[in-house]
């Protein structure tokens, strides 16, 4: 049995570390992007009241799940008495102390991890990518001529190179401030827009029939969680054991976070109905000056969130294979080149795919399901399967595990089935 007095968190070894204040500006920027500007979209999938009752219920969800992950994290580094186990460690570790079934694919299970964590993150930023690509097509198509989208996507890439060659998140956090007042200046003067011509609230569904409201749960997946920059943040924290609990750095960035975007998509979707774009940016008039700086503010906001939303990927890719025992020679030229390869893909990646709506719903139903809902709650089953450690009283936390389980599980394939279906229509249609 572990050692019950065994603190991994007086154990952690971190190279650069951040305080309560850079981990709460962070969280809100990883957060806070293109997400809350397609949640107007979700809404006119499901409805102002129904989206609204349903972003609060989904957060609260996606907040748990990932308090319950952390939570496991830290309850496997304790009893393999180390200072700290990451997701995928976790899984495998967890994996081999439930029943025999899971031990046989434990190895499997912690690749799955990283290459679900791997893909989520490089899906946000070829979604960034595109949206910043967008907005600027926009203003230019206006003041100097129209050019094709894919010539700003490569322009895009090539300018967020050297923000990308950053290595440290404590480093990012000038960057992800700017990025977070850029965001909300930009916020304010779309709700110059938002406030002008509503029609009255009875023209918008409350309630719409539940046949689309996979493509709701996907874009609300996608805007309210970010799971690998979550965890990245709580592992370079200096007080790592304030990140979660009632009133912890987490579930304070969180509350900021669903009051915004409840504002948003109900005016949003009040504003504009059913004509809603993928982005709310697009629906803005081109020929105004406030439209257009709220374009620059946000495309500026969600350029500088880039290397953020990309930590993830690189360090799956370097700490978890290519220098897993810290013996690669070089490891930082070794960095500088991955990240360069990284940001080339991804702007291959987006002059292909270039649509926003589908793209986000496919992201949010695929990664954000099986990271915040899926693996934390089998985690959690399989560290409690074996004595001393229980289930509570009733096995009231097995009987919650499943029900979280089976709701991941009907966002995953309904979700995905719906995301591909749209893309099939979008870039099927050869007439585009």
């Amino acid at each position: 049995m572990a050692n019950s007095d065994y603190n991994p968190y007086e154990h952690r070894d971190v190279e650069v570390t951040m305080s309560n204040v850079g981990a709460f500006v962070s969280l809100l920027k990883c957060v806070i992007g293109t997400g809350i500007l397609a949640l107007p979209l979700a809404f006119s999938y499901s409805g102002w009241l129904n989206g609204g009752i349903l972003l609060v219920l989904i957060t609260i969800l996606l907040i748990h799940g990932m308090t319950l992950l952390i939570i496991c994290m830290v309850e496997s580094a304790r009893r393999q008495e180390q200072g700290y186990c990451n997701f995928p460690d976790t899984m495998e570790y967890a994996f081999n102390q439930g029943p025999n079934w899971c031990r046989y694919c434990s190895k499997a299970s912690g690749y799955l991890v990283d290459g679900v964590l791997a893909f989520s993150h490089y899906g946000v930023c070829v979604v960034y990518l595109v949206f910043v690509s967008v907005n600027v097509k926009q203003l230019s198509d206006y003041y100097i001529r129209v050019i094709d989208l894919w010539i700003f996507i490569v322009f895009v890439g090539i300018l967020s190179v050297p923000l990308f060659l950053i290595r440290h998140l404590k480093n990012l956090v000038p960057f992800n401030l700017a990025a977070n007042i850029s965001m909300y200046l930009g916020f304010f003067l779309i709700f110059y827009y938002l406030f002008q011509n509503l029609p009255p609230i009875s023209e918008r569904d409350a309630f719409k029939e539940p046949s689309k409201l996979p493509l709701f749960f996907g874009i609300a997946l996608f805007s309210v969680s970010s799971v690998g920059v979550m965890l990245a943040i709580e592992s370079k924290m200096t007080y790592p054991e304030q990140y979660i609990g009632w009133f912890g750095v987490l579930n304070l960035a969180s509350a900021v976070v669903v009051i915004s975007y409840l504002i948003f998509a109900t005016m949003g979707y009040w504003r504009y109905g059913e004509s809603v774009h993928g982005s709310i940016t697009l629906d803005l008039p081109n020929d105004e000056i406030p439209a257009q700086v709220s374009k620059v503010c946000i495309s500026m906001a969600v350029f500088l969130t880039f290397p953020l939303s990309g930590y993830v990927t690189i360090d799956i890719i370097l700490n978890h294979y290519l220098d897993r025992n810290g013996k690669l020679n070089n490891p930082h030229r070794m960095e500088y080149i991955c990240r360069l390869i990284f940001v080339l893909v991804c702007t291959v990646n987006a002059v292909a795919f270039p649509d926003l709506g589908p793209l986000l719903a496919l992201v949010g139903a695929f990664t954000i399901s099986l990271l915040n809902l899926i693996f934390p709650a089998c985690i959690d089953m399989c560290l409690n399967y074996h004595a001393p450690y229980t289930y509570g009283k009733l096995r009231w936390k097995l009987v919650k595990n499943i029900l979280i389980v089976i709701i991941g599980s009907v966002i995953l394939v309904y979700g995905c089935i719906l995301a591909v279906m749209d893309m099939i229509k979008e870039y099927g249609d050869h007439s585009k």
